[in-house]
């Protein structure tokens, strides 16, 4: 066996390809090319390090190494979010900063995805032959959905043990179920109340919202007062349309979405303060009523909780409202233990009653993974021996791949306790110390996943 390669001696080509794969604006949206672009950037290094490559479609594919009936897999996707405003950093290229990398998807994920490419090349430069296959799983558009490892999984093989780096670190063992849904009115019947957008992602909780509303100047400084009562920042601006309202709240993930604050929801509750629900037409007033700013679903009547993974969350992720659309996206986590029908019978009875329709949109199971499995150990071991403490194990109301894997693969990594990683945020960034660490981390799991032996 050649000498075995320590992953670090390869960060200055991990650094080199993840500008190049940064620099892809692979920002998932209807008819983008981008995303593909980035899957066949990696498979295309993959193929050049002598991997084998198989490409599934135009949103998933993976890199091969290794012989055997048995599969083990990193999964990681190379599309990303919108980059937004606010950043200190060009979004679309690799920035070292302050001991920190910057980048859109430097964190979620291309930061990962490299980082497992080159851990499987440090494994066959180190002729170590695994005993299953191991694969790097990669996906284009994990970010809407998830549909790629639906797509992949249609004519691909399970993996029998897998991880994504694709969360925190130590060891996610359970995730909550997903909602995506379109709350809809058949049009806009506001009164006061011309437009109103806010936010690009559901999965995200809006940092920005814009409102166009046709007000006098006494109700405009009724208004004014209103907003210097509310958190965030305001602009108001009359012009011939109306008066025009910039609002900046706070972004963050909609997992945590106790992190961010929510300006469409707070815009829409200092507005219906000012001129009164009615004024605003029915999409709104079923915002302020049945969402307003709680986080936890209670006025919705979907409020619960279980020990092995928290509570559910609400996130207002979107909001159109002018005279062709009147939409408002809702993100929901419930718990492992919640019955998803349940909750999605009472928002569409709640709905019904402002004469809103709901759409499921999207809907991701949740996942449970047993604590003592051969994946926890693995990766228990591995975390131990670079980090010199066990992992804790946790609960997450992140989505990742680990729930399309039929309860054989968790979330792991990349992101450390305490490092202000902004993703889905301006400035997504990693330090430089954690990046090593999880490099050092995501070769020992995937030197684990080669030399496990089940039989023993």
């Amino acid at each position: 066996m050649a000498e075995e390669k320590n992953i670090l001696d390869y960060y200055q080509d991990i650094k080199h390809d993840l500008g190049e794969l940064v620099a892809i604006r692979s920002v998932s949206c209807e008819g983008s090319e981008m995303p593909e672009k980035a899957l066949e950037y990696i498979l295309g290094k993959a193929s050049e390090m002598g991997f084998e490559v198989k490409k599934i479609s135009n949103i998933a594919g993976h890199i091969e190494y290794g012989e055997g009936s048995g599969i083990a897999a990193v999964l990681a996707h190379v599309d990303v979010v919108p980059a937004g405003d606010g950043w200190s950093t060009e979004p679309f290229a690799l920035t070292e900063k302050d001991g920190r990398l910057f980048g859109r998807g430097v964190v979620d994920d291309k930061g990962s995805a490299v980082a497992a490419l080159y851990c499987l090349k440090a494994l066959k430069d180190s002729g170590i032959v695994p005993k299953r296959k191991i694969r790097i799983i990669v996906g284009a558009a994990e970010e809407i959905g998830m549909h790629d490892m639906e797509s992949y999984f249609a004519s691909e093989k399970m993996p029998d043990m897998a991880f994504t780096p694709d969360s925190d670190y130590g060891i996610c063992v359970s995730e909550k179920g997903i909602m995506h849904l379109e709350i809809s009115a058949p049009s806009h019947d506001g009164t006061i109340l011309t437009e109103l957008h806010s936010g690009n992602a559901i999965n995200a909780v809006p940092a920005k919202a814009y409102a166009l509303v046709d007000c006098t100047e006494p109700e405009e400084s009724q208004l004014r007062r209103f907003a210097d009562a509310r958190p965030g920042d305001y602009d108001f601006i009359f012009t011939q349309d109306g008066l025009h309202i910039e609002a900046r709240g706070k972004a963050a993930h909609a997992s945590t979405p106790e992190q961010g604050l929510n300006i469409a929801a707070v815009l829409i509750k200092i507005l219906a303060a000012n001129f009164g629900e009615f004024a605003l037409g029915s999409l709104c007033s079923f915002i302020d009523d049945a969402i307003g700013l709680e986080l936890d679903g209670s006025s919705l009547g979907i409020a619960c909780s279980d020990l092995e993974s928290g509570s559910l969350t609400v996130n207002l992720g979107r909001v159109d409202i002018d005279e062709t659309v009147c939409k408002a996206y809702l993100d929901i986590r419930y718990p492992v233990s919640a019955d998803s029908g349940g909750i999605l019978r009472k928002i569409r009875q709640r709905a019904a009653i402002d004469g809103l329709k709901t759409k499921l949109m999207e809907h991701e199971l949740p996942l449970s993974m047993e604590k003592d499995s051969p994946v926890v150990r693995i990766l228990s071991q591995a975390y131990e021996k670079v980090m010199g403490e066990k992992p804790e194990l946790y609960s997450t109301g992140g989505g990742t791949y680990a729930r399309t894997l039929n309860n054989c693969g968790v979330a792991f990594g990349p992101t450390f306790p305490g490092d202000e990683t902004h993703i889905h945020d301006a400035d997504e960034s990693i330090s430089v110390e954690n990046f090593r660490r999880h490099l050092m981390i995501c070769m020992e799991a995937i030197k684990g996943f080669a030399v496990y032996d089940k039989s023993e």
